[in-house]
């Protein structure tokens, strides 16, 4: 797949992140080896010891579940709150159809997306399990993209059309379907991806929506809009209980928030190790796929870990035959593609931060740049163009740090 980043700039970005976040992890890893041993864990934590021990800190600093979450987050009212943003960031209008349209199953509802009083797009949202006939997780995808080949007369233009699939509890005995916090996010990073299609103002089919974006590019308006969730006042203007109306705690919220930053240092550097393994065997001046020699692909993972883990792998480590992500999945030489989108998209967070999150004037005014570039251009120019002509440079990584508590240890 194409990809935004070289070789080069990749590697750069993956050390950059390395030399920041390292010692970071170091101190998580003390940290938690201090509070395995005062709660009767082993005195050395070998490598099975630490999710358990990881996720007994996490409760008893966090103390909430996700179960305390979902009598908040009933889906009518966070479609609601979605929509509304959506209106204030690109000035857009979200309407259930009045058109009579043939739906794939009664669950699925759908929408126009209106923009100065005229019809630009439609999507469909399908948004609960049904196991029987659908796979798991979430995705979104194309069913038409904007095209001035395919338009109902000359001059016009066929209009995107956009599908959304999640796949959370569905009403039960009269209430509303009532969402996790995680499907909250979710439903967020798919109306990202659906709306750079919809808000298209790019003609040429081939080019336009979602269509000729690089892979590494691909989930900037999905990541981005992530970041909402956890912005107090988006949050909170529909995070209500269903039956009582009362908002999500203020503490609730404290601990959503804080949660997010839970152990950054060392979910960072897992990625790192695993995308610089990525990029090193795919790499000519790293390693030598007709060496003849398998074992110097094991060799070659420990050298990366060296750098890049707090705990060495054990020597039999052999996870290299299982990731698939790089053998089967698409992501060959470009597993650091998730980074080098959470960098994109914390950086384009960082313009409406930078701008001030509770000045809405500043807030609508950023929203109609991002709208125009990021989410109006698609695949018609490089990404790296697209980006610049937002953010006004080139991206870095200062507000992926800051997101991720890393900001301390970069210092």
């Amino acid at each position: 797949a194409k990809k935004m980043a070289t070789p080069e700039t990749a590697f750069d970005l993956l050390e950059d992140l390395r030399v920041k976040s390292m010692s970071y992890a170091s101190k998580e890893l003390e940290d938690l080896k201090e509070y395995a041993k005062a709660n009767g864990g082993p005195d050395d934590l070998k490598h099975w010891d630490m999710p358990f021990w990881a996720e007994r800190l996490r409760e008893a600093q966090y103390s909430f579940t996700e179960e305390d979450l979902r009598p908040y987050l009933p889906l009518p009212a966070v479609l609601d709150g979605l929509f509304s943003l959506l209106n204030k960031l690109f000035d857009i209008e979200v309407k259930p159809t009045t058109q009579n349209l043939e739906k794939p199953h009664p669950d699925v509802q759908i929408f126009d997306v209106f923009r100065d009083g005229a019809v630009i797009a439609h999507f469909y949202l399908d948004p609960y399990a049904r196991p029987a006939e659908k796979r798991g997780g979430a995705w979104m995808d194309e069913v038409f993209a904007r095209s001035s080949l395919f338009g109902s007369e000359p001059g016009t233009c066929r209009l995107p059309v956009a599908h959304m699939v999640c796949n959370q509890t569905p009403p039960v005995d009269g209430k509303p379907s009532l969402m996790t916090f995680r499907e909250v996010e979710t439903l967020f990073h798919e109306a990202g991806h659906a709306f750079q299609h919809m808000l298209t103002k790019v003609d040429c089919g081939l080019c336009s929506g979602i269509r000729n974006v690089e892979w590494d590019a691909v989930e900037l308006p999905s990541q981005f809009m992530e970041n909402w969730c956890y912005h107090r006042a988006t949050l909170m203007s529909f995070a209500k209980h269903y039956e009582t109306g009362e908002p999500l705690p203020d503490d609730l919220f404290d601990k959503i928030v804080a949660a997010r930053t839970f152990r950054a240092g060392s979910m960072m550097m897992r990625q790192l190790h695993f995308a610089t393994v990525d990029l090193s065997l795919h790499s000519a001046a790293h390693f030598d796929p007709e060496s003849g020699d398998a074992s110097k692909i094991f060799e070659l993972e420990q050298k990366v870990a060296e750098k890049t883990c707090v705990v060495m792998p054990l020597p039999e480590d052999r996870f290299l035959c299982g990731f698939a992500h790089i053998f089967a999945g698409g992501y060959s030489a470009g597993y650091f593609s998730y980074k080098w989108a959470e960098v994109l998209s914390a950086d384009a967070f960082g313009a409406f931060e930078e701008a001030g999150l509770e000045d809405d004037e500043a807030v609508k005014s950023t929203g109609r740049l991002f709208a125009d570039t990021v989410m109006g251009l698609g695949g018609s120019l490089p990404p790296m163009e697209v980006f610049t002509k937002f953010r006004g440079r080139e991206p870095t990584t200062d507000a992926l740090l800051r997101h991720s508590g890393l900001v301390a240890a970069s210092a």
